[in-house]
């Protein structure tokens, strides 16, 4: 009996110590649950129960019991009764997760936007694509490669999939509750839509990037030397854990800070620029900071993107949401359309010309696709690469914005070629390099044979 009461109390303790370190925990997952929630419900239309048995069906964050309110503008969410959070959402601006001890901010100022309703085709317009077959593309291997996307879909769990050629949908599929017109979460995708943000300050010739970073908390230390280029290759040497698993760094920022570009704004430098490559949400987030101070009004700011990049471009579906500070969250929070983050990409393949209009230059194209040191050729300025051949048998030229759990804009100049793929898996669950393969194979068959060759 001795050894028994010895055993409960030390069971007890283990139970105690676990719920001690464990309790704070449940703030993220609540967090991350009623931010999701209220975000696809307010913005892609979706109902809660297909959020719950779909997108909610994850780690730990099937813990979360969500509930929306009845006028679709907010939502809570809890783990078993406790850390209950808030997200609410306005028109414009998204959803923003409410800090604990905060009140939710009213209304006020929201992005003006100018949405065209042309027919042209696509991607130029709104009407429908032209239907054009082209008699170098293998349609049997290219019908193969879409329907590998979407085989075993309980475990490769694809949404969307667009294969855009030569400014043509080749093809396209949803999977069952979205289609070409439902706004997709792009995740870090976002990251590539904010960079390029910089690149059109830099072509309208009112950005340096080789300039210091206008951060006034950073003059006379280490980390004045930090430049714009440093930040957008990720190489600024300031601290930063990007841990999902954990309170750490990005989780803070995204689930319990007001104020997001504030939090690696405050980071120590723990190397000199350029010496270390750390992928940091942190870094995208002090960018759109930096973004928000090169305007003399919060308007300006709201309307920037929309003006100069998201409408101008047709991306009408496309919404970047805010921190409940105002500030955008450019590395994470940026939703589109399949056809839009297909517009995205072939802005890019197109190298920055968008239907005779001029929106950045290619030598913002030859920026972002250069190698970062120490990437090991797997990064440039805010977008993926294949530089070092991460995808064999795919040309070496191809980028990326990259997103969590697979979303994909895969940009291949040198076989006119731009891919999307949305869903809810992630190599190796999602066979990513077998799908891109035979997408390949489909558009250029020597590939398949001397994969080495581009």
């Amino acid at each position: 009996m001795k050894y028994l009461k010895w055993a409960i109390f030390l069971l007890l303790v283990l139970v105690i110590a676990a719920a001690g370190v464990n309790y704070p925990k449940l703030t993220i997952i609540s967090g991350y649950a009623a931010k999701n929630m209220a975000s696809s419900v307010f913005i892609a239309g979706r109902s809660e129960s297909a959020v719950e048995a779909n997108d909610h069906q994850v780690p730990l964050i099937t813990f979360a019991t969500t509930e929306e309110a009845p006028d679709g503008k907010r939502a809570t969410a809890s783990v078993w009764g406790l850390q209950k959070r808030t997200a609410v959402c306005r028109e414009g601006l998204g959803c923003a997760l409410v800090p604990k001890g905060e009140k939710a901010a009213g209304a006020g100022l929201v992005p003006r936007r100018i949405q065209t309703t042309d027919t042209l085709p696509f991607p130029f317009g709104r009407g429908e694509a032209n239907d054009t077959l082209f008699p170098e593309i293998d349609y049997v291997q290219l019908e193969a490669a879409v329907s590998r996307a979407f085989e075993d879909n309980t475990k490769q769990r694809s949404r969307t999939l667009l294969i855009a050629y030569k400014n043509h949908i080749l093809r396209e599929r949803y999977d069952d509750g979205f289609d070409k017109d439902t706004p997709i979460l792009g995740w870090s995708m976002t990251k590539s839509v904010l960079a390029t943000l910089f690149g059109i300050l830099e072509h309208q010739g009112t950005l340096d990037l080789q300039s210091p970073a206008p951060v006034s908390e950073w003059s006379g230390d280490a980390r004045a030397d930090i430049t714009l280029d440093h930040l957008l290759r990720m190489q600024s040497g300031l601290a930063w854990e990007e841990d999902y698993t954990a309170i750490s760094d990005v989780t803070r920022m995204l689930f319990l800070e007001a104020d997001m570009p504030a939090v690696q704004r405050e980071k120590e430098a723990i190397a000199k620029p350029t010496e270390v490559w750390n992928y940091s949400s942190g870094t995208s987030n002090l960018l759109s900071g930096i973004l928000r101070g090169q305007f003399a009004t919060e308007q300006e700011y709201l309307d920037f993107p929309y003006a100069e990049l998201i409408d101008k471009t047709g991306m009408h579906s496309m919404l970047l949401e805010t921190d409940v500070a105002g500030n955008f969250v450019g590395s994470s929070y940026g939703w589109a359309s399949t056809r839009d983050w297909a517009r995205f990409g072939l802005l890019y393949l197109n190298e920055g010309l968008w239907n005779g209009e001029r929106i950045f230059g290619p030598e913002w194209v030859a920026y972002v696709t250069r190698p970062t040191a120490h990437s090991d050729g797997r990064y440039g300025a805010h977008f993926w690469l294949n530089a070092g051949g991460i995808y064999p048998g795919v040309p070496r030229d191809l980028y990326s914005a990259n997103g969590y759990q697979g979303q994909y804009v895969f940009i291949i100049p040198s076989l006119d070629l731009v891919i999307v793929r949305t869903g809810l898996a992630e190599p190796p669950d999602f066979e990513l390099k077998a799908f891109l393969q035979a997408v390949v194979k489909a558009i250029n068959p020597a590939m398949a044979t001397n994969p080495g060759s581009k």
